[in-house]
């Protein structure tokens, strides 16, 4: 069945779709989201939505950006909320396109919110989350049955970029094997302080997954002792994922794009 033929729901005016876009690599979209960016008469897209899947959305289309990034000059969230509500009064179909999943650290909830108290008409379509899809692309599995059978995403910076006062390190550190950690490089020591602290091993693999799934993707591997200094020495740049438990060592075996990035690198030779 061809893209065009699928029963896909109408995009009303007057209404807005708060759509996950995915970690980088527009392959990743989903269906719902690329019909989305097909039909909407206005895209406000955040700071992590890609330039290559900005290029998919339907010619004419207003692009509006509206990015938050951590420690920078950034829309206030009550303004982007507001002007969400404001272009559906307008009679738009508005397309609120959201790095990752828009219900994954991604504010979602709140705009969502905003838009039911104003009664206007929204669809919620959720994306593959960078804590996900930034892993895979690393060739780290989020689970494994020989590493650990649970899993913490978790943020590493609060709303005014400091490290969150309500997350308890010390009951993650112990409740789950492998962490995720989104938001993290400049708060890295003292969660890695943290962790160590509440018993975790200093020297357990960590990775850290710098603008996963697109071109620019770097990963860094290092143990949780030095991973503030070393992600530092290496310049490692946000966006960025850290992920800390046993299936980082899985990487030497699964790193599939790596070893398709040699293949045909032996290629050209």
């Amino acid at each position: 069945m061809a893209f065009s033929q699928l029963d896909f729901p109408a995009f009303a005016p007057g209404s807005v779709w708060l759509v996950g876009a995915g970690p980088g690599d527009p392959g990743l979209l989903t269906l719902l989201a690329l019909h989305a960016l097909e039909n909407a008469d206005v895209v406000v897209y955040d700071a992590l939505v890609a330039p290559r899947i900005l290029e998919l959305a339907r010619p004419g289309a207003t692009l509006e950006h509206a990015g938050k990034r951590g420690g920078k000059p950034s829309p206030l969230q009550p303004d982007i909320s507001l002007k969400l509500v404001r272009l559906a009064r307008a009679g738009h179909r508005v397309l609120r396109l959201k790095g990752g999943d828009p219900f994954v650290f991604g504010r979602g909830g709140e705009e969502g919110r905003a838009l039911a108290q104003a009664h206007i008409p929204f669809r919620i379509v959720p994306g593959i989350t960078a804590g996900i899809g930034g892993l895979a692309y690393a060739g780290i599995p989020a689970t494994h049955r020989d590493t650990n059978s649970a899993i913490a995403f978790v943020t590493g910076q609060g709303s005014g970029g400091a490290l969150p006062d309500a997350v308890d390190w010390a009951a993650l550190s112990k409740g789950a094997a492998m962490l995720v950690i989104y938001m993290a490089l400049h708060t890295l020591k003292p969660i890695a302080e943290k962790l160590i602290a509440a018993g975790r091993n200093k020297d357990e693999p960590v990775a850290i997954i710098s603008k996963a799934t697109t071109d620019e993707q770097t990963v860094l591997e290092t143990t949780l002792e030095h991973a503030a200094a070393d992600a530092k020495r290496a310049g490692i740049e946000p966006p960025a994922i850290v992920a800390i438990g046993p299936a980082v060592r899985l990487r030497h075996e699964l790193d599939w794009l790596g070893a398709t990035a040699a293949a045909a690198l032996e290629a050209t030779r």
